[in-house]
């Protein structure tokens, strides 16, 4: 790269940060596209349609991926295949215990509606996702999992709905919360607190 020349930064050309998933690169991609794409007479802009179309080639090509992140952020800043290095990106046990508190609130939200509603025990992917506050690709996570362990599925409404197996999972994590708090209270009173 020559003195004086700009390197542009793809993540900011499609509003993203370096940690970003795949999903989230195309998604953005496609904001950019219906946004500046010549045939959309308000908001067309060939320059920034194409700039944005740029980024998003380098940043869904892992191996393109790489080399932006070791020119832009220096060597250490990604593996192989793209993936940005850190503190933040990693997983962690932290990570985990976060997503099975994700899955349980999930589960206890589709427990309630089953049981205060049997007539209409579903509910809207979105709205769980909106309450509990995650984003998409998170949320397709949980309910990946949550239906692949048979704990949720999906009724003719596109709505997710707690099987027999997640109300089991639901009221033996409930008891062994409960059987959890009664430890800790009587380790209390042992200690005359």
């Amino acid at each position: 790269m020559g003195q004086g020349e700009h390197v542009v930064d793809h993540y900011a050309v499609l509003g993203l940060e370096p940690g970003c998933t795949a999903d989230e690169i195309e998604k953005a991609f496609r904001i950019c596209a219906q946004r500046y794409h010549p045939d959309h007479s308000d908001t067309a802009d060939v320059d920034k349609f194409q700039e944005c179309l740029r980024a998003y080639q380098v940043l869904k090509d892992a191996k393109k991926r790489a080399e932006f992140h070791r020119e832009h952020f220096g060597d250490e800043s990604a593996d192989t295949m793209g993936f940005p290095r850190g503190p933040n990106t990693s997983l962690d046990q932290q990570s985990a215990i976060d997503d099975a508190e994700i899955n349980e609130k999930i589960l206890l939200q589709l427990y309630k509606q089953r049981r205060e509603q049997a007539d209409k025990p579903g509910i809207i992917p979105f709205y769980i996702q909106e309450r509990l506050g995650i984003s998409e690709a998170n949320f397709e996570f949980h309910s990946w999992y949550l239906k692949e362990k048979g704990f949720v599925e999906m009724n003719g409404e596109s709505e997710l709905i707690i099987t027999i197996e997640g109300v089991d999972h639901v009221i033996k994590m409930s008891r062994k919360a409960e059987e959890a708090q009664k430890l800790l209270m009587a380790r209390a009173m042992e200690r005359g607190e």
